[in-house]
């Protein structure tokens, strides 16, 4: 689950590490007095106008820009809030602005890059800094690898001295940057892991021509799989900031992505769900989408699960594949009936069950009116998918 930058920056402050200060504007503040009343606050009219999205590259949209005087900020201000933004890392639809946040434009002395992650392949946390700050950190490590430092720290958020001293040294930070540097690095780890975040990114990290080191911009996830036990970040999360069939199985707990092709997809478990996909392309379709319903999965969940798929107007077929344990494929076959009752499916469905109650399963399906076309294995169901999907 992605933060806003205001929201990681409030974060950071709650952890001792120095932001600039920011106010917020939404869309439904921008009549004058409104911008007046948060340039007031915020005590100077040089401002930072940044678009609140989840998605790097919003000054390449135009998503950032600074303003000299408060006439350019309110122009800024309206220029962004209630665009929408298209960046690199949007779709070619881009995301409606509905907030932006304004920040004191500062002098920059030099700037970093500093993260925190989960280095899946060493099991283990790691801080990233490099030298080269406020560029993309692929770019770097594309062109300049050696500017980019790896040092390990504990999964319990402490820092042991010697990694500290790695970090300062590699950075080339004394005297009194060096000390926030070191404090800066401490406050993280601990956030980091309180936190369960999946990545905390600051890019740029800055010195300011007064001596100071401040996070200018700022970037946390939360691993969605520890939310339960951070329920007041989990109450943050915007669901605008995804496409609206997304925030949809979130509320019915299914894991589901769009992709582009052209191939609905319907399986129990994200492996059999993977390979469902691989198996679809090496019969030269595309899958439409990535949909595991869990084994935990009721009738209810199955029918919503079809209306996801359903929503995209790309889909021509539908791969159900099931492998019945904990999921029974008999709960699958009702959900289908009950799908096909409620929905009107004018695309194939091609199905295939194997597992526990996987005869039920076919007796409910052959006794219902749904036209379906039956598989034995998930080979022969993606040729069959493959070829009426065309």
């Amino acid at each position: 689950m992605n933060l806003h930058e205001y929201q990681a920056k409030d974060l950071f402050s709650e952890y001792g590490i120095k932001v600039t200060s920011f106010r917020i504007l939404k869309a439904s503040d921008l009549l004058e007095k409104d911008i007046d009343l948060q340039l007031d606050a915020l005590g100077c009219d040089e401002v930072v106008v940044k678009a609140q999205v989840h998605a790097g590259g919003r000054g390449k949209g135009g998503g950032v820009k600074l303003a000299r005087n408060r006439e350019e900020a309110k122009k800024c201000i309206k220029e962004i809030l209630g665009m929408q933004l298209v960046t690199p890392q949007t779709t070619k639809d881009g995301i409606f602005v509905h907030e932006v946040m304004l920040t004191p434009a500062v002098n920059i002395e030099k700037e970093y890059y500093l993260s925190l992650l989960v280095d899946r392949d060493e099991g283990k946390p790691v801080i990233m800094c490099s030298s080269e700050g406020g560029m993309e950190i692929e770019e770097v490590a594309e062109k300049s690898p050696e500017k980019i430092l790896k040092a390990y720290f504990s999964v319990d958020g402490s820092i042991d001295r010697s990694t500290v001293e790695k970090v300062l040294d590699f950075l080339q930070f004394d005297g009194k940057i060096r000390s926030q540097l070191e404090d800066m690095l401490v406050a993280l780890a601990k956030l980091f892991v309180d936190k369960d975040a999946s990545i905390i990114e600051i890019n740029p990290l800055i010195e300011t021509k007064e001596g100071d080191l401040l996070a200018l911009d700022a970037k946390i996830s939360i691993d969605s799989d520890a939310l339960f036990r951070q329920k007041e970040l989990a109450a943050l999360e915007d669901m605008t900031q995804m496409l609206a069939v997304e925030a949809q199985a979130i509320k019915w707990n299914l894991a589901y992505h769009s992709f582009d092709g052209e191939i609905g997809c319907m399986v129990n478990g994200a492996g059999l769900a993977m390979a469902t996909m691989d198996i679809i392309k090496h019969y030269g379709g595309e899958p439409a989408n990535f949909l595991d319903v869990g084994g935990g999965a009721d009738e209810e969940k199955v029918v919503e699960g079809f209306k996801l798929i359903l929503t995209d107007p790309k889909v021509t077929a539908i791969l159900v594949n099931i492998f019945g344990g904990i999921m029974k494929c008999d709960v699958i076959a009702k959900g289908l009936v009950a799908a096909a009752k409620k929905i009107d499916i004018k695309v194939p469905i091609v199905v295939r069950l194997e597992g526990t109650n996987v005869e039920l399963g076919k007796e409910i399906l052959e006794a219902s009116d749904i036209t379906i076309i039956s598989a034995e294995t998930l080979d022969e169901a993606a040729k069959k998918v493959t070829e009426r999907s065309q």
